[in-house]
């Protein structure tokens, strides 16, 4: 995706002192561009009854090499035919300025779409500032667009600063000359239940306008804390309470409208077992378990799924002498990884 000189994203950051992100946005026209790169030959021809889908939130791709190994090597995550993935850089200094979902692109040996999500302004010296979401396919892309959401929150005025949005990616895939629809979403962390239900209701229309008629599977980080991830005193209150604590794992959809709303469109929520798929880290140490990811699905039956962490001392399957094998952060992810395999 063709990039902004530093100068083009500094006017045009200024400009959000005065305008809203909506009419910034409509100056750029690649937030709305999905970016399709379909160069790698589908599977042999055959009857295709199972479909692997892998969620995951890759924090920015800052351990490129380590999650490369971790999904080629990691037993419990295989076998996949989709990743659905968030947050993914290109051309942030953050990330050594590679395209993170280019790169993985080609060491998986898949094919991709790409959504622009935001344009970071806090480094002047990031060689594009772009960071979005992808979709990694083993069969070709068909076609692909991007959802933007209703504006729950206004990232310029946070402490990142960015020009941007949240958005979803939708992308028909040809499964054995089989249509079957696909997308990645990612919902606003700094809102309310109401607020990311509004954005899944934008997501689910879109797709039941694009693939009439399809199996349908979506999925991303949906960011279903239970409580607005601004509110400073609500996480505390959660974090000391048990209680409270167990509604962020087991009682989610009594607090996320948009779960509720993904079941009355007919979409079936996975993973069922309540475990955690988020680490949020606390002012005063630790974390708080959050069950932020998610696969929605129609059309198709999970035969199974499971949550695989991305903890440094639960990938003891490191090939030796790999990147991951030397990796001495506490996690690859703040996020775990969510897998399930889906019959057609």
């Amino acid at each position: 995706m063709e990039g902004l000189t530093g100068g083009e994203r500094r006017r045009l950051g200024a400009l959000l002192d005065h305008e809203a992100q909506e009419t910034v946005m409509a100056r750029i026209p690649q937030f709305f561009q999905a970016e399709v790169h379909n160069d790698v030959a589908p599977p042999p021809d055959g009857v295709c009854q199972s479909v692997g889908v892998l969620v995951f939130n890759m924090e920015r791709g800052v351990h490129l090499a380590e999650l490369g190994d971790f999904l080629l090597d990691c037993p419990a995550i295989k076998p996949y035919d989709v990743i659905l993935a968030n947050e993914l850089d290109d051309g942030c200094v953050r990330s050594e300025g590679k395209d993170t979902a280019a790169a993985l692109a080609r060491r998986l040996g898949m094919n991709y779409v790409f959504g622009l999500e935001f344009i970071e302004l806090v480094n002047g010296e990031d060689p594009k500032g772009f960071h979005g979401n992808a979709i990694f396919s083993r069969w070709p892309i068909r076609r692909a667009r991007i959802v933007r959401l209703p504006e729950k929150y206004n990232w310029y005025f946070d402490r990142q600063k960015r020009i941007g949005g949240r958005l979803a990616i939708l992308a028909e895939l040809d499964v054995n000359g089989r249509g079957v629809g696909v997308g990645t979403i990612h919902l606003e962390n700094r809102t309310d239940g109401p607020g990311r239900e509004e954005q899944l209701r934008t997501v689910l229309d879109a797709a039941e306008e694009m693939f009439p008629g399809l199996p349908v599977v979506l999925g991303g980080d949906l960011n279903t804390n239970t409580f607005d991830g601004r509110d400073k005193d609500a996480i505390a209150q959660i974090a000391s309470d048990a209680g409270l604590r167990r509604r962020c794992l087991e009682d989610v959809a009594a607090w996320e409208g948009a779960l509720l709303a993904a079941e009355a469109a007919g979409y079936r929520t996975w993973p069922d077992k309540p475990l955690p798929t988020r680490r949020k880290p606390l002012p005063g140490g630790g974390h708080l378990d959050l069950r932020l990811d998610w696969l929605l699905v129609r059309g198709m039956d999970a035969a199974e799924s499971r949550t695989i962490s991305t903890r440094r001392e639960d990938c003891g399957f490191a090939r030796p002498g790999s990147a991951l094998a030397a990796f001495n952060g506490e996690e690859l992810s703040d996020h775990n990884a969510v897998w399930a395999g889906l019959t057609l």
